[in-house]
Parts: C-alpha cells; sequence; structure tokens
C-alpha cells in the first residue's frame, strides 16, 4: 500500500505496544536464525516470519462473506483480491517482495529478468523477460501477453472498472480503444508499447513519470494470452501465470485453486507454493467466519479487515487465542464521501454540517475501538504517509466529539436550520452497517435524517457508489467507504479519489465528485516533483484542501484485529497491503 517505510515502522511498532498494553505480548524474543519466530504470539506475525518453513503439502482453506469485486486482474480493485491474485495466480514484470518488514515495500523482478533500463531521462522502459515463463498449458509467457494484457484496460466499455493510471500515461492522445476495436491484425496497436521480440517489452512515455515501475506491478498490468480473453467472462477462469490455476469457481460459494505444473520455481523468487490446494469459501455469515476460525476449522478471512466486535473479547481476553492474532496498521482510511452533485450536499455548508455533526468516537467503536478499529482521523492521508499532517484538522475532529453548536449553525448557513433527508450507502457486511448506523444516529441530533441503503459489497465500490449516475438516482448524499493506497507513494492513496479527471461513468473512485482546479493543478506539480521530501509538500497542499472542501469525512485510520489458524507456517504481515501474505502461507500437516 501507499507507505513510506520508516513511518510505516513506526506506526505498526505503535500499534503492537497499544495492544500489549491490553494485556499479551509478543513471542518475538523466540526467533529463528533466518528472522523468523517459531511459537505463536499475539502480533509475532506483524514484522516476522512466523513458523517460518519450506514444507509443501495440504490445503490452505479460507473463507470470506463477500464475492471478490472480479477475478479478472484488469478488472479487481480489493486489496485482498490484489494478494490473491498476485500469490496465486498472477505474475507481472514486476512485483513487491513477500517478505515482511520495510523490505517488503521493494519492488523486485517478477517476469522480467532484472529492473527495467531507463533511458530518455526517464522516458523510455525496457524489460527483458526470464526464459522458461510458461502459462498453465505449457505454452510461453511472452512480451507480447504482456502488451495485450495492459491494452485490455484501454477497453473501457468492457473493462469498465480497475485502475487506469497506465490508460492516461500510455495512450499518448491516440485514443486507442483497446483489443476488441483494435483495427491492427495482431490486437496489438497501442504504440507506446513495443515487442521487437517476445522477450523484450519497451514502454516509451511522452514525459518522465516517477510511478511508472510501480505501476507495472498492479495486476492490471499482467498478461493475458489474446487466446483465451473472453473479454467480461475472462474472471470466470483467468489463465494462470502463478503456481496455482482454477479448478473449479462456482460464483458466489466456492474457488478451487490446485497447482500448475507448469510454473517453475527457478522462475520465482517471491512465490513459495507451499499447500498443494487453495479453497476459499465465500459467501460465510461474518459471525460464523469467526467462529470457524476460532474454532481452526478454516485458516483466514480472507476480507483481513479484523473480526467482528463481539468476538474481539474472546481473543484479547483469552491468552490461548490473542496469541494467534495480529492488529497491524494496515494503511487504509476508513470515511465517508459527501456527494458534492447531490443537493443539498452541493452546498458546501450542508456538508460541513455533517462534518461537525459526526460522532467519530461512536463509529470507531463501531469499528472495534482504538486498539481493534483505529485511531481517530483527521485527515484524507494515513499517517502512514509522508504527505500527512497531524495539524491537518480543519474541524477540529482529534477527540472525535459531536460539535452539535457548530453542526446547527452550518445547517442554518446552507438553507436548512431544522435538518433534512438524504440517503447513506453503505456495503452490507462486515462492520460496516453498525458503523452506518452510529453515524445514522449521530446526524438524527441536528435533524440531519439519513435512511441506510444497504448494498451488494461485491457490486459496491464498482457499479453502486462507482457510478455517478446511481448515485444521483439513488440520492446517496453519504457513501461509506475505505481506501487503501494502490501503490506506496502518496500519488497511488489520494489522486484517484480525489482528481476531478478521473471521474468516470462507471468504476469511478471520486466517489463526491469533488471537482477543484487548484486540486488538479497541484496534483500535476506532485507529479513533475521527483524529490520525496518537495512531493510530500505538495501532497500535504493537496490534502489540506481536500479537507477544506469538506467533501470526505475521516473517521479511523484503520487497524485490523485478524486470527490465523496455529497450523499456517511462513506466516508474517506484508507493509505492501496491510494483511497476511497469502502467496507465502503453507499448512502443517
Amino acid at each position: 500500500m501507499n507507505k513510506r517505510a520508516s513511518a510505516l515502522v513506526a506506526g505498526v511498532a505503535t500499534a503492537a505496544l497499544l495492544l500489549s498494553a491490553c494485556g499479551g505480548g509478543s513471542s518475538s524474543d523466540n526467533t529463528s536464525n533466518n528472522g523468523g519466530t517459531k511459537d505463536s504470539g499475539f502480533n509475532a506475525a506483524v514484522d516476522k516470519i512466523l513458523n517460518p518453513s519450506d514444507k509443501k503439502g495440504g490445503t490452505l482453506k479460507l473463507t470470506v462473506h463477500d464475492n471478490p469485486d472480479s477475478l479478472d486482474p484488469a478488472i479487481a480493485y480489493y486489496a485482498q483480491v490484489w494478494n490473491f491474485m498476485k500469490g496465486f495466480y498472477v505474475r507481472s514484470l514486476l512485483t513487491n517482495d513477500a517478505k515482511p518488514g520495510a523490505d517488503g515495500l521493494k519492488l523486485v523482478p517478477d517476469l522480467a529478468s532484472d529492473m527495467p533500463a531507463i533511458e530518455d531521462g526517464g522516458k523510455k522502459y525496457t524489460f527483458k523477460l526470464k526464459s522458461g515463463l510458461k502459462w498453465e498449458d505449457g505454452s510461453p509467457i511472452t512480451s507480447k501477453d504482456i502488451k495485450y494484457g495492459i491494452e485490455r484496460i484501454f477497453a473501457t466499455d468492457v473493462i469498465n472498472a480497475g485502475p487506469k493510471y497506465l490508460v492516461d500515461i500510455l495512450d499518448e492522445g491516440q485514443k486507442y480503444p483497446g483489443p476488441y476495436k483494435d483495427a491492427d491484425p495482431a490486437k496489438l496497436g497501442l504504440r507506446s508499447v513495443q515487442t521487437p521480440d517476445d522477450s523484450t517489452i519497451i514502454f516509451t512515455l511522452d514525459k518522465p513519470n516517477s510511478d511508472f515501475a510501480l505501476l507495472l506491478s498492479l495486476p492490471s498490468a499482467s498478461p493475458v494470452p489474446a487466446s483465451q480473453d473472453k473479454g467480461t467472462q475472462y474472471a470466470n477462469r483467468p489463465f494462470s501465470s502463478g503456481p496455482y490455476k482454477f479448478e473449479s469457481y462456482d460464483e458466489g460459494k466456492k474457488l478451487s485453486l490446485v497447482r500448475n505444473e507448469y510454473w517453475d520455481p527457478k522462475t520465482d523468487s517471491v512465490r513459495k507454493a507451499l499447500p498443494d490446494r487453495v479453497e476459499v469459501t465465500y459467501g460465510t455469515a461474518v459471525e460464523e467466519i469467526d467462529n470457524e476460525l476460532l474454532s481452526e476449522e478454516v485458516d483466514l478471512d480472507i476480507a483481513q479487515t479484523g473480526v467482528q466486535q463481539g468476538t474481539q473479547p474472546k481473543i484479547l481476553l483469552n491468552a490461548d487465542k490473542k496469541k494467534n492474532a495480529d492488529a497491524p496498521v494496515t494503511g487504509f482510511i476508513r470515511y465517508v464521501a459527501i456527494s458534492t452533485k447531490v443537493a443539498p450536499f452541493d452546498n458546501i455548508h450542508c456538508r460541513k454540517a455533517v462534518q461537525y455533526a459526526t460522532d467519530k468516537i461512536t463509529m470507531q467503536t463501531a469499528r472495534g475501538g482504538p486498539d481493534a478499529g483505529g485511531e481517530i482521523a483527521t485527515n484524507m492521508l494515513p499517517p502512514t504517509m509522508a504527505g500527512h499532517d497531524d495539524k491537518d484538522d480543519v474541524f477540529n475532529t482529534k477527540s472525535g466529539k459531536p460539535q452539535i453548536d457548530k453542526a446547527k449553525e452550518e445547517l442554518a448557513a446552507c438553507g436548512h436550520p431544522n435538518g433534512f433527508d438524504t440517503v447513506l450507502a453503505t456495503r452490507n457486511s462486515g462492520k460496516e452497517p453498525k458503523t452506518a448506523e452510529a453515524l445514522q444516529q449521530a446526524l438524527a441530533v441536528v435533524g440531519i435524517n439519513a435512511k441506510i441503503d444497504p448494498q451488494d459489497a461485491a457490486l459496491y465500490f464498482r457499479s453502486i457508489i462507482g457510478s455517478p449516475s446511481n448515485v444521483h438516482n439513488k440520492g446517496y448524499g453519504l457513501m461509506m467507504a475505505g481506501w487503501g493506497a494502490d501503490y506506496p507513494k502518496e500519488s497511488g492513496f489520494l489522486q484517484v479519489l480525489v482528481d476531478s479527471r478521473a471521474i468516470s461513468a462507471s468504476g469511478n473512485n471520486n466517489y463526491a465528485e469533488l471537482a477543484d482546479p487548484s486540486i488538479d493543478a497541484l496534483i500535476d506539480q506532485a507529479r513533475a516533483e521527483a524529490d520525496p521530501a518537495k512531493n510530500a509538500e505538495i501532497w500535504k497542499q493537496i490534502n489540506k484542501k481536500v479537507s477544506e472542501s469538506a467533501a470526505y469525512l475521516p473517521f479511523t485510520y484503520d487497524k485490523a484485529l485478524n486470527y490465523r489458524n496455529p497450523r499456517l507456517t511462513n506466516v508474517f504481515v506484508t507493509q505492501y497491503y496491510g494483511m497476511y501474505d497469502f502467496g507465502s502461507l503453507g499448512v502443517m500437516s
């Protein structure tokens, strides 16, 4: 996720201290020679490898309440889905290293034989592929497969979700329509990407971009063989470039992965591929997931958003259970988007009324309190970011308490002294319904009546609140949301949420439809600024302007109390995603 290493390490250490003060400790003193720890202990997997092992075999049993937003690497945008893909069936030119601590934030070659050769002042990137790379059917993975996979995201009428950074950078005025409408006989007509041979791929940018290598590590930059592409149906059976392949997928119920016999570990220094099988059960009730975790019927909850509030004391107050749990700082923000296009929130004073009326303490409590849910948030960059500034607290909400008098002043200023009605959209799973209820109750105190509209989590971000027309039609003035970075820089966190040029008809992530030319101009300045310190200062300015717009209501900087089955081996929290590294896991027989 979008983190500066030193800041995140400090944040994780703070979380460990806070939670150990609640009565638990870590077994981090009992470490092996390779930097791992052999015994379970609370937060033992936060910054080192728990139960290090290279033993293969067994079945990794995973569960989750929600369906994935997509299993197509071009469309998926959930962090846990990216973690799952990259661990088991999707490879890319570069990827984050599978290591605990700050080392897990580093990019390493994956399909590429080495880091790119960069020429022409940072505008030309040349990659050579490793030899021996194969798809699950034994055919070679080529540079053309990588180009085709990237070209798919240009077909916005088909691939209508997922990150679009590469479209903005690589189109360069060509208005490339994607491979489905490509007039090129080979369906490889994107001119800024060239494949002179099957082992070479060259990217030519119109201007230097210091984020480009990070963007090539996203699943949306992974290869897809044109012969296997089925457009929107590709999500039902992605073709594997990784150590596992699909055995069966019953949407909404179960996914089974088995070994890809053509994956060669000699070409992959990142993935351990320890289990023989990986099984995922979808649609399990969140309370039942907690029961299955504590009874050790399953190994992990893929969601990695933490156990439910009622389960937390069963873990934190039970030494035998607590030693099998971790509560890392995730790098996510939990927030509410306030639509600038849905009345009366097109009036900034109505948005400010919500800011002042919100009781962030009750929302924090609904997510698990300060130890298992996160600290009170005051702005839209988490403390793990260099651009975060504690002093950016425009509405003086650090205490978390509502400011009723100020809320009423803003209601009068926006022409609704007695309040108004609105609709509050939320996912229908996890901690969000109770968190939405906490917000609803706080707003009711000043006369803002928010009707809660729970929606299917799998569609929520992509086509429910990710569709501006749907937001307008449903009257969603308020939208519950959470966000972690696409890649470990400030631009990978905040830009997609606040850049007006990123607003799209579907798969939109600027849910508030914030459109401020001064913010857009500062984003352009940040893109061009390579100096990290100067870049962070620009993002501080952007973040301050976002706060002043009152279009986003951050309420917690996220932590998650997750339980792990003690039979798991090679367990650690990857700082890149703020959750366990799925692709490194093994199981004891």
